[in-house]
């Protein structure tokens, strides 16, 4: 045995002249403290003469750290979005992996600064909750051709990268069909702003249009959309909620005599519901009122909100998962060339019937 003695920080700051704090932060790069060039040379070249290496667990800390998964939402408030962030949280924990969420409450602006922080974040996957604004697309794309991208999106979207899909026409022509199968002609459908921009809510609406334009009662629907500026505004924990309220309100003043309302989401359903019970009217006795995302909220006893399922938990899971099997690919070669490959997973959405849909008044048995 050499006896040779193990060079600890100790004796490398006896060496450079410094104290054992200042060794400590200098080799493991706390850059968070201020150092002068001439302290940080002396003390690297006191390591360097002496012998010292790092030790292995501050590297192994230091790997931990890059494990980071980003997350994009448009909207927390709703908890559509939470159900997602849920599912995509408990795949990537069990993983190993950290999220970064980045809420850009639907704002060029919030989108395109976390956009510009990719490159200093590093993160090993990205997981977009709904379709990137359109003037980011390519922004998008080219990110994914560096690192996994899975994107949550709207059916018919044109996006060459990795997807959960959502049909939300298809949504609608379940919501629509339910409606007529039990004999309401006369219906209003309420949402939120159908702007250019958020096509997913739009595409919605027109599933639900066509099926009601195959009975020959498309003249029968009332679209009751909110205001555009409404999207330009930082959402709050009921701005869905007030819009069901509100919109609800008008169009009982409006006396159109519709027999079922219908929530673009269960948010705006509750709007729907609170509206109507002030106004007295009962439901489904007066009016039947149908959501979608089937919530929590939803499924509570006093609710009882029908609705559409369609598996959010899920959807978040299975993008955790396609940037777990793409990160695999990109570290096994297949002959020196790099797998290419794109998944893309739909769930079939199921009518979850409740309490706040019955027959219309006049066609009750």
């Amino acid at each position: 045995m050499s006896g040779k003695k193990k060079v600890t920080s100790t004796d490398i700051a006896r060496a450079a002249g410094v104290s054992q704090s200042t060794v400590s932060m200098v080799l493991n790069r706390k850059y968070n403290v201020s150092f002068s060039k001439e302290t940080v040379e002396k003390v690297e070249k006191a390591a360097r003469e002496l012998g010292y290496v790092l030790p292995k667990r501050k590297l192994r800390r230091e790997s931990r750290g890059e494990k980071l998964l980003v997350v994009f939402c448009s909207n927390l408030t709703n908890p559509y979005y939470v159900m997602l962030l849920q599912g995509i949280e408990s795949r990537a924990k069990e993983q190993g992996y950290g999220l970064f969420v980045c809420n850009t409450q639907r704002d060029l602006k919030m989108e395109e600064r976390y956009l510009k922080m990719m490159k200093s974040l590093k993160p090993l996957g990205i997981i977009y909750t709904c379709n990137p604004s359109h003037c980011f697309m390519d922004t998008v794309e080219k990110l994914a051709e560096e690192i996994p991208v899975v994107i949550v999106n709207n059916q018919n979207e044109r996006l060459n990268v990795d997807a959960v899909e959502l049909d939300n026409s298809k949504l609608g022509r379940i919501m629509a069909k339910h409606l007529l199968d039990l004999g309401h002609k006369k219906v209003a459908y309420i949402a939120p702003p159908l702007t250019v921009r958020q096509k997913q809510r739009s595409k919605r609406v027109e599933g639900f249009l066509k099926e009601f334009e195959k009975a020959g009662l498309k003249d029968q629907v009332v679209i009751r959309a909110a205001a555009e500026e409404l999207d330009q505004d930082v959402a709050h924990i009921d701005s869905e909620y007030l819009i069901g309220y509100e919109l609800t309100k008008e169009l009982l003043e409006e006396r159109t005599e519709v027999t079922a309302i219908v929530g673009l989401n269960d948010m705006i359903a509750f709007g729907i519901l609170d509206a109507l019970q002030e106004a007295k009217l009962k439901v489904p006795g007066d009016i039947s009122v149908m959501g979608c995302d089937n919530t929590l909220f939803a499924r509570m006893h006093k609710v009882s909100l029908t609705t559409i399922e369609h598996f959010v938990i899920f959807k978040g899971r299975d993008a955790c998962d396609i940037i777990m099997k793409k990160i695999a690919s990109q570290r096994t070669k297949y002959y020196d060339i790099d797998p290419i490959s794109t998944y893309h997973v739909e769930y079939e959405p199921k009518l979850i019937q409740r309490g706040t849909t019955s027959y219309p008044r006049r066609a009750k048995k």
